[in-house]
């Protein structure tokens, strides 16, 4: 049935944050094991909250079935009002100063785990060290964060999403070319031009597994055979590394990939950005928007500097 709006008003009152957070967690993964996850508390436990929380809004908020936990038309009721909880929640806790003027809390980015592995870690460790009551979490995916599920406070990525009620802020441009590694290339026929990569193994991403048209490097290059393939741009370097063969590398990660160098830079040189997105009922969090400032200027300033080394 529909929860009526007096009715839940009423008994929201004698409801608590806590409940809606557990509740949030449970209507966003569709299941108490993930919720679970998410929370680090015992699936069962979590159950039984669940159910306590229907008893006092006299209301089922869930439909449950081997596929999962799916929200009736009383829990998206309730959904809206407890999403609309959470961000009054945050606003008020970013209002709060910090001692010192310091950030401090918990807050999770999501990344590509290019930047999450070759930027983000020197980046945030410095921010750390000036805030240290300051929780810092890189959640590394290859997919795009769904910020309206509050997977993560705020995400980077390779393009600009033109859907949602998300704020974007264009980072930095980054540069991407053909490498190998000296291993491969001394024992394996020269490479002069583009053509010459037909007759080498190629690194890159598994084809149906591209979760970005940004990323798509090898098709722009007619390249429709990859014989090493991974979602992991971590991965696809080490296939490199390894001497497996060709590939697009990151120009700020050849610094960490000794023994890899850079070909053919003047034929293929490929240019993307890295993009900055948040949650619109975030822009008022003061806390988040500071955060999200030096996240920018320092992964902006490291992408050069690294950049420099190549």
């Amino acid at each position: 049935m529909v929860l009526h709006f007096c009715k839940m008003e009423a008994a929201r009152l004698h409801s608590n944050w806590d409940d809606l957070r557990l509740f949030l967690a449970v209507a966003r993964t569709q299941s108490l094991s993930g919720a679970g996850r998410l929370l680090r508390l015992d699936p069962a436990t979590l159950g039984r909250r669940m159910q306590k929380l229907e008893a006092a809004l006299q209301a089922t908020l869930f439909s449950k079935s081997p596929q999962g936990y799916a929200l009736t038309d009383a829990g998206a009721a309730l959904l809206l009002r407890a999403e609309q909880a959470e961000t009054a929640m945050r606003a008020a806790v970013a209002d709060i100063p910090a001692q010192g003027d310091r950030l401090k809390g918990q807050i999770r980015i999501g990344a590509p785990d290019g930047a999450a592995n070759y930027l983000l870690p020197q980046v945030c460790a410095a921010i750390a060290l000036e805030n240290p009551d300051l929780e810092i979490q890189i959640v590394a995916l290859p997919r795009v964060f769904n910020l309206s599920r509050r997977e993560a406070d705020m995400a980077i990525g390779v393009s600009a999403p033109t859907a949602g009620r998300l704020i974007v802020q264009k980072i930095t441009d980054y540069h991407l070319h053909l490498a190998a590694s000296e291993a491969y290339l001394s024992t394996n026929p020269p490479i002069t031009c583009g053509a010459d990569l037909r007759a080498h193994r190629m690194v890159g991403y598994i084809p149906d597994m591209i979760f970005d048209r940004e990323l798509d490097y090898l098709a722009d290059l007619g390249i429709t055979r990859v014989p090493l393939a991974s979602n992991s741009v971590s991965v696809q370097l080490n296939f490199i590394r390894q001497g497996g063969g060709v590939g697009i590398v990151h120009d700020f990660a050849l610094p960490a990939a000794s023994g890899v160098r850079r070909i053919l830079v003047e034929v293929v040189s490929l240019t993307r950005a890295f993009y900055l997105i948040r949650h619109e009922d975030d822009r008022r969090n003061a806390r988040l928007t500071r955060f999200a400032d030096a996240l920018s200027v320092g992964v902006r300033a490291e992408v050069a500097r690294l950049e420099a080394l190549a």
